[in-house]
């Protein structure tokens, strides 16, 4: 059988692991996998492993037990090795490039950023700024716009929420970058206009936290900053 690997560890980590469970239904017992000087956490792959809530929060919460007692490599969610044996290898192979990283990694972790728009309060900010917009919308509210005003509006609308959007990101990666080490952005989605990862020191946890907080009040109801963390550093491995 397969085994599910959640992270790979230094050899000396305390690997607190009694009152974790892993991924499964039933949920697989955690376990680990020596090497020389690393190892890794491991458990029994389930067959049918699905991205369900369940098995997603027990993968996590592995990695922020172990994160907890020392620095770790979180791998993503689904990563499995044929066996134990080839877990070892990938230790013994990469050992000296993991111990490297664990060695950067040491008293950091990691902060997710979200920015959600509140659409409506951007539209009405654009129809307040844009005359030619404002006035479109006026004739089509009244009955007396035609087809092509009623798409014109719509574009300029459109075009004029992803401005805001794209300036309340660069605002928000402008006050944040300062105070990270490093910084994984993706690219601007449906749901969020920014999603990104910091790799922070933990002396300035407190700091990032409390900016993250100022920056979703600064802007009310034109925008949330959601922040989570910090995290284990999933996304600096």
């Amino acid at each position: 059988m397969s085994v599910y690997v959640y992270a790979i560890t230094k050899a000396s980590h305390p690997l607190r692991l009694d009152d974790v469970t892993g991924v499964g239904d039933p949920p697989a017992e955690v376990r680990v996998v020596p090497g020389d000087s690393l190892c890794a956490v491991v458990s029994e792959s389930p067959a049918d492993l699905s991205v369900s809530r369940q098995d997603l929060q027990a993968h996590h919460e592995v990695g922020q037990r172990l994160w907890a007692d020392g620095p770790v490599l979180p791998l993503s969610f689904g990563f499995t090795a044929e066996d134990d044996d080839a877990v070892r290898a990938v230790l013994e192979e990469r050992g000296p490039q993991m111990a490297q990283r664990l060695d950067e990694l040491t008293g950091r972790g990691e902060f997710n950023v979200k920015g959600v728009a509140q659409e409506d309060a951007l539209v009405g900010a654009e129809l307040q700024d844009n005359r030619q917009a404002r006035e479109l919308n006026e004739r089509t509210r009244k009955g007396a716009g035609t087809y092509e005003d009623r798409v014109a509006l719509g574009q300029l609308l459109a075009e004029g929420v992803q401005r805001r959007e794209q300036a309340l990101a660069e605002e928000i990666l402008a006050v944040l970058r300062p105070l990270a080490l490093a910084e994984q952005t993706s690219p601007p989605s449906g749901q969020y206009f920014v999603n990104s990862s910091f790799l922070v020191d933990e002396e300035r946890y407190d700091e990032f936290a409390r900016t993250g907080q100022e920056l979703s009040e600064r802007y009310g109801e034109a925008a949330e900053v959601r922040l989570r963390g910090p995290l284990a550093p999933y996304s600096f491995v």
